[in-house]
């Protein structure tokens, strides 16, 4: 049970799992769109989040523990590295416009993790970078989590951008903020109260019922539109209600898998509605 659990600790640890939920909540889009399954796009999306959750995980471990790392930082540091690599390949593969847009997202996750010059005023201590800006970190993550799941593919299709994908890109980037709130909430016992997230701000009731309010728009906006089947509407609406609930039970004490493995499997349990009823 030890060599199980280590295996579980390291699968969430080196942001595997974070990893599967990107490449689910693309795959959606492809699915919803009637696009062909691409192996290659959902490869590189898959291994580029682990090398910039990574990076902006362990970046300042790495840096601090240059010359004595521990032996886990260590294992993780050589697999960001071949998943890396692995990114670099299925690269190769993909679009002009598609790298284009990759490199725009690889420098906003570069500016988060990594000091940058940023006035004083924006900041709670001396890191300076975008992470550190009070209130800014969700609407960043849920922002590159909405370009690199819905319109990583679409521009990589060669699809126009219509009333429709507008939508899904309003009702993604809604849905990543409503899954990050268990975390926040779960994190008001370890955050400086400068990083000014919103359970901070509103306290936990009002965050559940702001989730609550965008839970409604991402389902009001599912049927504002034309072109998605039946199909993609009721897996929208289960995913919500399921979405929903953990958001409601979500609490400050919260057991160590609720949020790292069950709110971030979300994406993956979306997808495997929309094959099942497709």
């Amino acid at each position: 049970m030890q060599v199980v659990k280590r295996i579980f600790h390291f699968y969430l640890n080196s942001s595997v799992h974070v990893a599967f939920a990107a490449s689910a909540m693309a795959w959606v889009t492809l699915v919803e769109l009637n696009l062909a399954y691409d192996k290659y796009l959902l490869s590189f999306i898959f291994f580029a989040t682990i090398t910039g959750y990574n990076f902006v995980k362990y970046f300042g471990l790495a840096k601090f523990h240059h010359r004595r790392l521990a032996g886990w930082l260590k294992v993780i540091q050589v697999f960001s590295f071949i998943a890396f690599l692995s990114m670099c390949y299925f690269a190769i593969y993909l679009e002009i416009n598609t790298l284009t847009l990759i490199g725009i997202l690889g420098l906003v996750t570069f500016f988060y993790a990594i000091p940058v010059m940023i006035p004083k005023h924006y900041m709670f201590d001396s890191h300076k970078n975008l992470r550190q800006i009070g209130g800014l970190k969700v609407y960043v993550i849920a922002l590159v989590w909405t370009f690199s799941t819905v319109f990583l593919p679409v521009v990589n299709n060669a699809i126009s951008i219509d009333t429709d994908i507008v939508i899904i890109g309003i009702q993604r980037f809604c849905f990543v903020l409503v899954i990050m709130l268990p975390f926040e909430i779960r994190d008001l016992n370890y955050d400086s109260l400068k990083l000014a997230t919103i359970p901070q701000k509103i306290g936990i009731e009002k965050t559940k019922i702001f989730g609550v309010l965008l839970l409604t728009v991402v389902i009001m906006l599912e049927y504002a539109t034309e072109e998605l089947s039946v199909n993609n509407k009721v897996s929208t609406l289960i995913i919500g209600l399921v979405t929903l609930l953990f958001l409601l039970f979500s609490n400050k004490n919260q057991s160590q898998y609720y949020s790292a493995f069950w709110v971030e499997s979300l994406p993956i349990i979306w997808l495997g509605i929309l094959l099942i009823i497709s």
